[in-house]
Parts: structure tokens; C-alpha cells; sequence
């Protein structure tokens, strides 16, 4: 009997959005009416305000041009792929981050049982506490040279972005994008129960070292045991390519370094003074990158080349993005986002409210599949949960952890969410090995997250 085959991601997506076109013929279209609170400026639902209206299923054309409407609507993210995709090239290019990795390769080893956990409690803390996802994916390639040269392989140094971070945005001590907003529309004090919150991130971020760690140990003494095998012996292949090229860490390499090394601080600055993902972030990326390749002394038809060469590697991961986008299309013009909330809604004001709760976790943890964006959840979802755990008896904390806990944790693992399909891109694996590497951490995390919002509930966590 032969073993199963996770499909192509093209191919999960393809279905996924058939299905959801196929929801529009069955399920009646409906919508909420929304308001804007002029207390935050954020268009909320009005709890109570469902109302059936005329069915719009979403036809086989409409389906095909779904796709292309999906592009558009994620064009901003695709830009950002391709940018950092051909910026990488060019710096990569060089060799220069190699070769400084390389001739600091023992040093690096001695520091391999903390680096790769320091890197993980660093990326939970910058998305608990200043709600950083997107823009973390620039760090990717550098997360994987650093794990590389600890003789770990592709995966571990992408999960030690990923895992860590989504962790620790997850839990939210201080993030304003999820922990605060939805706070805010639940009319509790900013950041009330932060030492919860604290204990979660602990935990989670914990749970996650441990995971990663021993996948990287296993790793590093059996390294035909990487799920990323096939991946690892075409980067020694391209690496002995590259040495040819770039030879020794010279003066040069080393000025190159120099620069990269001064550009990320500037980076980094700019991350956590705010800026944004799609223009400053790419745009000082991009400068950076030409600036380095002048530095090494390329031409600029060279460095040209090696930017396109760079953006052609993330193509699949930058069109992913843009087709996942497709089932939110169809399902906003099929008008049955809306009728989803209502009938979830529905079913959970018939349980208990430990029982509540956890299926309160459950939906938000589905239905980030649908809109991605942790605050525009906050702001769909939450104006309907609030009054929702009132009625069943969940404390509005409990209701704001489940939230969170619900958004946060999925975004590692639905094709839809944008960060992990241009990470995955970046980082050259398939969703399909992501899956295969990850469910089991995973479905460890449900079931924490399960006794978690549990446990806040029996307390009955507040202050209210």
C-alpha cells in the first residue's frame, strides 16, 4: 500500500477555494450591520443585527476571476516577497555572510545549545510584546545560515523565527494588535492580567524550545534524518558552487560584512520604530542590497541579474499568497463570512461556560483561516463574543485568551496566513514538509491552549 501524499499546496488551495464557492449555493448569504466606535476609530460589529439577505453564489467564472481578484487584493504582500526575494540574491550573492559565518565557525559551535533558544525567546519577545509577524520574515534567511553553521539544517532555523514568534504573539503580554484591541472592545484595562499572560508566554515559548531543540539535536547527529534532506544537499552543492567564487574571507568580504551587519541594525530600528512592512522596510531592504553589491564590487548588470535570479526562488511561496486570498474573495462575494459568525454564534450560546470557552478557541482558531489580520479579527469577531460570553457566563478575559490564543497559534499553520507562506518561500520549504515537521508541536499547542482558556474560566479570571 502506498503512502499517502500531501497535494501540492496549489492543489489544497484549489480545493479550498471549490469548497468555499460550493458554501455560497448552500449556505443563505446574510451580513451584520457595523458601526464605527468613536472611541478607537474601528468599525465593529453590531451584536444582534444578522439579517438574512438575497443569495449571491459565486459562479464558475466568478471562481476563475476570484484568482486574479485574490492578486490584486494581496499584491502588497506578493510585492514584499519579491523584494526581499531579489534583495537576498544580491546580498547572497556576495558570500559574505557565509564566509563571516564560516570563519567563525567555532565560536558558533561552543554556542549552539543557546543560540538557537536565544533566538526564539528574542523573536516571542518582539511578537508578545510589540506584535511583530510580518515584517520578521527579512530575518529568515539569515535565521537559516546561522543554523546551518551550527550544523543544524533549514528547518530548525525557520522554526526558530516562526515557532518562537507566533508563541509569543500568541500569548500577547503587551501587543497591542491582538491582546490590546481586543481588550479594548471588550471593555476591559489595557493589558489587564498581564501575569497570566506572562506565564502563557513562558510556557508556550518554553514548549516550543524544547520541540525545536530536539529536532535539532536529532539533526545534527543524523542528518539524513532532516525532514529537509533533499533541500540540504542541494545547498552543499551550491555551497561548494559558491566557494569556488567567493574563496577566502577577504578585506572586501569583509567590508561587505560590515556594511550588512550596520544595515540590519538600521533595520532593526526601523522594525520597532514602526515601519511598515510593504513600502520603508522593502524599500531600505532594496537600497541596502545595492548598496552591498556595489560594495563587493559587482556590476550593475551583475547585480540585476542576481536580484531577479533571488526574486525567481520565491515565486511559488509570493503566488501562494495571492491565490489563498481567492477563498476570502469568494466567500466575502458570496456574502456568507458573516452568516459563518452568525451560526457559530449560535451554537456556542448552547454549552456550559468551561465547555464555551474552549469551543470559543476553537472557532477563532478556525476562523483565522478566513481573515488573517489579528486585529481585524479582534475587531470581526470579538463585538459578538463579548456579549456572547456574558450570556453563556465566560469572563470576558477568558473570552479575550481564548481570542488570542485562537488567532495567534493558527498563524503557523494556514496556507492563508501571508508571513508563513513567504517565509516557507523565502526559506525554500514546502508547505507540505512544514505540515509533516510542525502538526505534531502543533496539536501540542491546541491542547494547551484547550486547558488554558479552561483553567482562566474555572478561576474565573477577570477582573471581569
Amino acid at each position: 500500500m502506498s503512502k499517502f501524499k500531501v497535494p501540492h499546496v496549489y492543489v489544497i488551495i484549489a480545493i479550498i477555494i471549490i469548497f468555499a464557492a460550493i458554501l455560497t449555493y448552500i449556505l443563505p448569504a446574510g451580513s451584520y450591520e457595523r458601526y464605527v466606535d468613536e472611541a478607537t476609530g474601528r468599525t465593529l460589529v453590531q451584536a444582534g443585527s444578522y439579517a438574512v439577505m438575497e443569495s449571491t453564489p459565486v459562479s464558475v467564472f466568478g471562481v476563475l476571476q476570484a484568482v486574479p481578484k485574490g492578486m490584486l487584493e494581496g499584491a502588497s504582500v506578493i510585492f514584499i516577497v519579491f523584494v526581499f526575494g531579489g534583495a537576498f540574491g544580491i546580498i547572497n550573492a556576495t558570500g559574505a555572510i557565509e564566509s563571516g559565518i564560516e570563519s567563525s565557525i567555532t565560536v558558533l559551535r561552543h554556542m549552539s545549545l543557546v543560540l538557537i533558544p536565544a533566538l526564539m525567546i528574542l523573536f516571542g519577545v518582539m511578537g508578545g510584546f510589540l506584535g511583530m509577524i510580518d515584517c520578521l520574515i527579512v530575518f529568515v534567511p539569515l535565521c537559516i545560515m546561522f543554523s546551518r553553521a551550527l550544523g543544524y539544517d533549514a528547518m530548525v532555523g525557520f522554526a526558530a523565527l516562526q515557532v518562537g514568534n507566533i508563541a509569543g504573539f500568541a500569548c500577547g503580554p503587551m501587543s497591542m494588535w491582538n491582546t490590546g484591541v481586543a481588550q479594548e472592545i471588550a471593555e476591559l484595562p489595557l493589558f489587564s492580567a498581564f501575569g497570566v499572560r506572562m506565564i502563557m508566554f513562558v510556557l508556550f515559548v518554553g514548549v516550543g524550545i524544547i520541540y525545536v531543540m530536539r529536532y535539532a539535536l536529532k539533526v545534527k547527529k543524523h542528518p539524513e534524518l532532516s525532514v529537509v534532506y533533499d533541500l540540504e544537499l542541494k545547498h552543499k552543492g551550491e555551497e561548494e558552487n559558491t566557494k569556488k567564487v567567493t574563496g577566502e574571507f577577504t578585506t572586501r568580504k569583509k567590508v561587505v560584512l560590515a556594511v550588512v551587519v550596520v544595515g540590519f541594525i538600521g533595520l532593526i530600528i526601523g522594525v520597532i520604530s514602526g515601519w511598515s512592512a510593504g513600502t520603508q522596510i522593502s524599500g531600505y531592504l532594496l537600497g541596502l542590497a545595492i548598496v552591498v553589491g556595489f560594495v563587493n564590487g559587482f556590476k550593475p548588470d551583475e547585480i540585476a541579474d542576481h536580484f531577479v535570479q533571488g526574486a525567481r526562488d520565491v515565486v511559488m511561496g509570493a503566488l501562494v499568497i495571492g491565490l489563498a486570498r481567492a477563498i476570502l474573495v469568494i466567500l466575502t462575494e458570496g456574502n456568507i463570512i458573516d452568516t459563518l459568525l452568525f451560526g457559530a454564534s449560535s451554537v456556542l450560546g448552547n454549552f456550559s461556560p468551561v465547555v464555551g470557552v474552549v469551543l470559543m478557541f476553537l472557532f477563532q482558531f478556525c476562523f483565522n483561516f478566513i481573515i488573517y489580520s489579528g486585529s481585524g479579527q479582534a475587531a470581526t469577531t470579538m463585538p459578538l463574543m463579548v456579549p456572547l460570553s456574558d450570556l453563556i457566563g465566560v469572563t470576558r478575559q477568558s473570552a479575550v485568551i481564548a481570542f488570542q490564543l485562537g488567532d495567534g497559534l493558527s498563524n503557523a499553520l494556514w496556507p492563508t496566513a501571508g508571513p508563513l507562506m513567504a517565509g516557507l518561500s523565502i526559506a525554500e520549504i514546502s508547505y507540505s514538509k512544514w505540515l509533516k515537521w510542525f502538526m505534531p508541536l502543533m496539536v501540542i499547542q491546541i491542547i494547551m491552549a484547550c486547558i488554558t482558556v479552561a483553567v482562566c474560566q474555572l478561576v474565573g479570571l477577570g477582573p471581569f
